[in-house]
């Protein structure tokens, strides 16, 4: 069983984006790989810095999708042909252009529900408590700064090397994240 690391990590503070963004793509380039940036709006350029490239999310919108157009589909096929047959005006009993409003329609809200849940799941949502919390200045995160946290558990960090490095960024400050 792996053993978790004394901290959470180590996160510098910096006064601007570009700043940000900078360190973000030379701690890429120094073979960091788990790391995360704060800031308090979004910041095209540090998603691409970080390596966000692709997401799960709309493979699993398209199975809820496919699950809902599925599950409409029988339910209608269900009812009207096995549970209740009614032959009325000489209409087959599987009339598939009469179900396909009610298919349309689940299917739409099963991929709905698909994306909300999958993005709180994939998001790690709803998540209370972070490490990050912990350190005092991250409270201006969501005013005028923005921070870089590279997490303990990447293959690379070592406690004194990774804390030079970040020290050699220029950051206003480098905070130890206890867990």
């Amino acid at each position: 069983m792996k053993r978790r690391p004394p901290i959470y990590g180590l996160m510098a503070e910096f006064d601007t984006p570009s700043d940000l963004v900078a360190a973000t793509l030379r701690a890429r380039e120094a073979g960091y790989r788990k790391m995360d940036g704060y800031s308090p709006y979004p910041i095209e350029e540090l998603a691409e810095a970080i390596g966000f490239h692709s997401s799960r999310l709309p493979l699993i919108v398209l199975i809820g999708g496919l699950i809902g157009c599925a599950g409409g589909y029988y339910l209608q096929y269900w009812v009207s042909v096995m549970d209740y047959p009614l032959n009325i005006g000489g209409r087959p009993l599987n009339s598939w252009p009469s179900f396909i409003p009610v298919t349309f329609e689940t299917t739409v809200l099963v991929a709905a529900l698909a994306a909300v849940l999958g993005m709180l799941g994939l998001n790690g949502l709803p998540m209370p408590y972070h490490p990050v919390f912990n350190v005092s200045r991250f409270a201006l995160a969501s005013r005028d700064r923005f921070f870089l946290c590279i997490e303990a558990t990447d293959p690379k960090f070592d406690h004194e090397e990774t804390m030079r490095f970040l020290k050699s960024l220029k950051p206003r400050s480098v905070s130890q994240v206890p867990h």
